[in-house]
């Protein structure tokens, strides 16, 4: 055996002993972030394993192991002869701002490509207001970017909003169609963000590996008379968010 993989067999023993996360995971995760930052590029033709070996200081069966978790990721791509290359399902989303008004947050849904997962026209309570009024339809939806899945919603409309104009909510991002409802004043706008690991349902939805990191946001918009008019649970994938804050000096 190489002295090179000695060593590696070695480090991986001690590490062994320190953490529960496997060590091709780690790799895997550090191989994956250069991928969706952009540094290696669709087409770009991996290390060897033998050199990833050696930058990570492990046995090269190892990190076959954490190439082989990104081929079955539709990362990357081995072929025979050639080598690993990074495949053109991995070009980075494009990322949005979160939005901080209401007019951005409705034109940047206007670029979004909705399709319904489940919807139930009887109504119901908000989760939130369990004791309240049962006058809400709930959907659940997936959104896409530029083809690519961006974000899923469980959502929940006032049934009178929604009976104006069923086929549109259906079929169309809601926020603009509520800013653009005649009858209805948006009074109220608040968002709350969390950040989370996705399980395995929403990572499947997203494209993305379970535990992943999820934006959560949580919206709810209120009518001039305080009634609840919208109220949404989104996750979004956490590569295709950023957060932009103006700091006061």
């Amino acid at each position: 055996m190489a002295n090179t993989e000695i060593s590696g067999v070695a480090a991986e023993a001690a590490e062994r002993r320190t953490s529960l996360i496997p060590r091709y995971v780690s790799i895997a995760d550090r191989l994956r972030q250069r991928i969706t930052s952009g540094a290696w590029r669709a087409g770009t033709l991996l290390p060897s394993l033998h050199k990833l070996a050696e930058e990570f200081d492990v046995a090269r069966p190892t990190a076959r192991q954490a190439v082989q978790l990104l081929v079955k990721e539709g990362l990357l791509s081995s072929q025979r002869g050639q080598g690993t290359f990074v495949t053109q399902a991995a070009t980075p989303i494009k990322t949005t701002p979160l939005e901080t008004s209401l007019y951005e947050l409705a034109q940047t849904y206007k670029s979004l490509s909705p399709k319904i997962l489940e919807i139930d026209e009887t109504p119901r309570t908000l989760p939130i207001a369990p004791d309240g009024p049962a006058d809400y339809i709930y959907m659940r939806r997936l959104h896409s970017l530029d083809g690519r899945p961006y974000c899923v919603i469980a959502l929940y409309i006032a049934q009178d909003i929604f009976n104006s104009k069923p086929a549109q909510f259906r079929s169309l991002a809601v926020i603009p169609l509520l800013l653009q409802h005649k009858s209805l004043i948006v009074q109220e706008a608040k968002q709350t963000l969390s950040i989370s690991a996705a399980d395995a349902e929403t990572a499947d939805l997203l494209g993305i590996p379970t535990s992943a990191p999820l934006a959560n946001m949580t919206r709810v918009f209120r009518s001039d008379d305080g009634r609840i008019v919208y109220y949404a649970e989104v996750s979004y994938r956490g590569d295709a968010i950023r957060l932009e804050i103006d700091l006061k000096p």
